[in-house]
């Protein structure tokens, strides 16, 4: 199936939807120093073929929180490849040493096991406070995923420790948000339940796609389940799912979604979604037939809220839009509707004072792409502008979560400064995960996290590959602020209590 970063595109509707001649420039300004270091990198692996050497690779701190930070990397055996331009598996231990200061590393945080897949965390870390990493796997430095050649960094949030030596790196901790912790709701978008190879531009002959290897579980299936069993590990009370739960909108692979999603608890209570541009097929009511049974609260289409709804949880109003009404193939700028962009303005203007969480599949406003941007990457742009303006006079608005871009960015909206608009990258292919929002009677924060287990960690990086491997420079986020942040906001309004959800 194809991916929905260029969504589907028949023979003439992919010629619409191609970026202009400005955006291809500015993409090929961005990415020439990524391509340059990949050609660097894999001369220097061609030259080295010893069948002891070890090559630690992919580094990146994926989650920071106050208290804790996410670390992986890749081991493979130079000289090797596995079809896809990328070492074949090197099993063997991975650490962290890691202190305040870069000459004294004097803690250590171990895996459990040998693994060529290393992710490693670190816990009881001060807010606030500066620390220094390097991770090895036997004697070896793991090197970072070079983001920082288009203006981005994935193993840190100082540029200290970047040269030839593999660190050591460094972050500072953020502090906590305000307040007590009143609930965590899990992020996730972009499952593609039914696709069978990441990465396909359009039906394209190039660039090539991903395909998982032979006699493995179907990659949307295992993505899916690792995300559920990750977000319950990791205390969510809630989980939204922001569109294109299927590739194509099948009932199959919408029953099966539901399926998946069951695990995390009851929908409609514990869970919600909302359609994307794939889940949208001839078949018009395969997705309300596969999420039967309503949400409750106030919503569109119905009465019953399936497709657009607002739900009160404890005084927090989840608002959840359809952002495909409309005659397409998905290639085109996504749209609410009259209907649905007029009930939303007057759900606001009801009560612009409280909290309030929106989700919906297509962003506002795509900005900083690495990759060149095509009208239909977002919203139609009037009404983004409309949804904005309403924002701007609805002070409870706190959050816009939003996929389709497949990658994590954190955009605060200029017309709107309290309304920070949260990109959240696909669930189905690299990095594969969620984004955890933790709600403080005085802030949030926002933590992106990789699902654990280990199938899900051999499709992540095996999925890296995808754009000819310039998919972490565009997924990834291009700081580890855009995927982990904390925003002070009044959110006492808020009365619920975590665990409201779950059994």
């Amino acid at each position: 199936m194809r991916c929905c970063f260029s969504a589907h595109l028949p023979a003439l509707a992919a010629l619409s939807a191609f970026p202009g001649p400005c955006e291809v420039l500015r993409s090929g300004a961005r990415l020439a120093p990524a391509l340059l270091r990949t050609a660097s990198a894999a001369m220097q692996r061609a030259r080295s073929a010893h069948p002891d050497d070890l090559t630690a690779v992919n580094l990146e701190l994926v989650t920071l929180t106050e208290d804790t930070a996410v670390i992986t990397w890749y081991t493979g055996i130079p000289g090797t490849d596995d079809g896809l331009g990328h070492p074949l598996p090197a099993i063997t231990e991975g650490e962290v040493v890691y202190g305040t200061h870069p000459s004294r590393l004097n803690r250590v945080a171990s895996e459990d096991r040998p693994t060529a897949h290393h992710q490693v965390e670190l816990t009881d870390l001060e807010p606030g406070q500066t620390y220094y990493y390097q991770a090895r796997s036997r004697g070896v430095a793991a090197t970072p995923t070079p983001l920082h050649l288009v203006r981005g960094n994935a193993v840190g949030t100082s540029t200290f420790g970047f040269g030839p030596g593999g660190g050591p790196y460094s972050f500072t901790t953020p502090q906590p948000p305000p307040g007590r912790l009143l609930l965590s709701v899990a992020l996730c978008n972009d499952l593609h339940l039914g696709e069978t190879t990441a990465g396909l531009v359009g039906g394209l002959p190039l660039p090539r796609g991903i395909s998982q290897q032979p006699g493995r579980a179907p990659y949307p299936e295992l993505m899916s389940r690792a995300l559920v069993e990750e977000a319950r590990r990791r205390g969510a009370d809630l989980l939204l799912a922001g569109g294109d739960i299927s590739a194509g909108g099948g009932a199959h692979d919408l029953r099966e979604a539901r399926r998946i999603l069951d695990g995390f608890g009851t929908h409609g209570r514990d869970y919600f979604v909302v359609r994307g541009n794939h889940d949208r097929s001839r078949d018009t009511g395969a997705f309300r037939t596969a999420f039967a049974g309503g949400v409750g609260g106030v919503g569109g289409v119905g009465g019953d809220g399936l497709e657009y709804f607002a739900h009160d949880l404890g005084g927090l109003r989840i608002i959840g839009l359809d952002t495909y009404v409309k005659t397409g193939n998905g290639a085109d700028a996504g749209g609410l509707g009259a209907e649905q962009l007029a009930w939303f303005r007057a759900r606001l203007r009801e009560a612009p004072d409280q909290p309030t969480l929106v989700f919906g599949h297509h962003p506002l406003t795509v900005r900083d792409s690495v990759f060149p941007v095509t009208r239909g990457h977002c919203l139609e742009r009037r009404q983004a502008r409309a949804i904005v303006d309403a924002y701007a006079a609805a002070p409870g608005v706190f959050l816009h979560h939003a996929g389709h871009t497949h990658r994590n960015k954190r955009t605060v909206l200029t017309r709107a400064p309290h309304v920070t608009q949260q990109e959240v990258a696909a669930a189905k292919e690299y990095p594969g995960g969620f984004t955890l929002l933790r709600i403080h009677s005085g802030g949030y924060a926002l933590n992106h996290y990789k699902s654990g287990d280990l199938a899900a960690r051999q499709w992540s990086e095996r999925s890296r590959r995808v754009a000819a491997g310039l998919w972490p420079h565009h997924a990834l986020g291009r700081s580890v602020t855009d995927r982990n942040s904390v925003t002070s906001h009044d959110l006492s309004g808020v009365t619920v209590s975590r665990g409201v959800n779950r059994t």
